[in-house]
């Protein structure tokens, strides 16, 4: 439930009003707009009788929620959500650019790419440090010690860092060494590891599941909102249809759907939704041109030698030539780089 309050409440009939609310066993949390102040109920709203609410001095209008997501819903919440990251905005004008390799193989891999997409005007660093894999083959990180090295080039180079966790049990190791916890596609509806950092105080970076709606996607971002953590970050990564000429199908339409929706900020991952580099270039522009706040891409040093994802990886060369070619883009749709 969304109720509206008038222009020139007092801060003591508002006070009073949530005094009453929260005697039927919601949560209210108010939130200020640039065009109104609204207090947003989540719980069991039934309880509450409507006329009577309606008839309080301060409110303006009452909204029922149809949609399971309240928190996550922009009905809740009329303006964006700007979320800061090390004083780096996720949402607003500015477009958030997160780069660095698929997985952490290294000092030297890690001081090379850093400097590299740092240079070229990323504004934080990716590095995979738990990777989970189709295969229990193929390499899964270096771990604590890759999370380490994150850690070690955010203070070196004061940016930052971005990455996957995988299980629960990690969330202390992850608060400690990272800025950002990314919830990768396979984990979106691992919801034990969504309640657990609804608990955290850093932000998380949702990747949609490769075969879940934008209301599920949604309803895994209550799961972190409703425990405690309003700090979420949206990331479309491509869904998988039956389209084989790319690894996933990027659903640029859910850009405009998710901020019709949602207050949330959302950014794209081209790498993974396209699967090869030279398709990268294209899909990031595209992203951008539809309302995307930033964009997440994979860079490799030399991707020919890349432990994981080498064939969706832009070299420092080719992530710079891609910035310069995204400003004018940027430019176009009010945004800037």
């Amino acid at each position: 439930m969304i109720i509206v309050l008038k222009t020139g409440s007092t801060e003591a009939q508002v006070r009073d009003l949530t005094g009453w609310l929260q005697a039927f066993d919601v949560k209210v949390s108010p939130i200020e707009g640039t065009e109104a102040t609204v207090l947003g109920l989540v719980g069991d709203t039934s309880v509450i009788d409507i006329e009577t609410l309606k008839l309080n001095p301060v409110v303006e209008k009452v909204i029922k929620v149809a949609e399971s997501y309240k928190k996550a819903n922009r009905k809740f919440h009329p303006s964006d959500s700007v979320i800061q990251v090390g004083g780096v905005p996720v949402g607003g004008k500015k477009l958030a650019v997160i780069a660095g390799p698929c997985s952490v193989e290294g000092q030297e891999q890690m001081s090379t790419v850093t400097a590299a997409v740092q240079a070229s005007g990323a504004s934080m660093l990716r590095g995979g440090a738990f990777k989970p894999r189709s295969s229990p083959y193929a390499f899964q990180g270096m771990h604590v010690e890759g999370l380490m090295l994150l850690h070690e080039m955010h203070e070196r180079y004061n940016i930052p860092v971005v990455s996957e966790i995988t299980n629960p049990f990690h969330v202390d190791l992850f608060e400690e060494y990272v800025d950002v916890i990314q919830v990768g596609a396979r984990n979106m509806q691992n919801f034990e590891l969504l309640k657990a950092l609804g608990k955290t105080h850093r932000p998380i970076l949702l990747k949609r599941g490769f075969a879940n709606s934008i209301d599920e996607w949604l309803m895994a971002a209550e799961y972190i909102m409703s425990s405690g953590n309003e700090d979420v970050i949206l990331c479309e990564r491509g869904i998988r249809t039956f389209e084989t000429a790319t690894r996933n199908t990027l659903d640029l339409s859910a850009i405009p759907v998710i901020k019709r929706l949602s207050h949330l900020p959302v950014v794209v991952d081209p790498s993974h939704a396209s699967g090869f580099s030279y398709l990268v270039p294209a899909l990031a522009k595209a992203a951008v041109a539809v309302g995307a706040d930033g964009l997440i891409i994979e860079v490799h040093p030399d991707p020919s030698k890349a432990l994981c994802d080498g064939a969706q990886s832009l070299t420092p060369a080719a992530f710079d030539q891609l910035m310069k070619e995204l400003r004018p883009v940027a430019e176009a749709v009010g945004r800037e780089l």
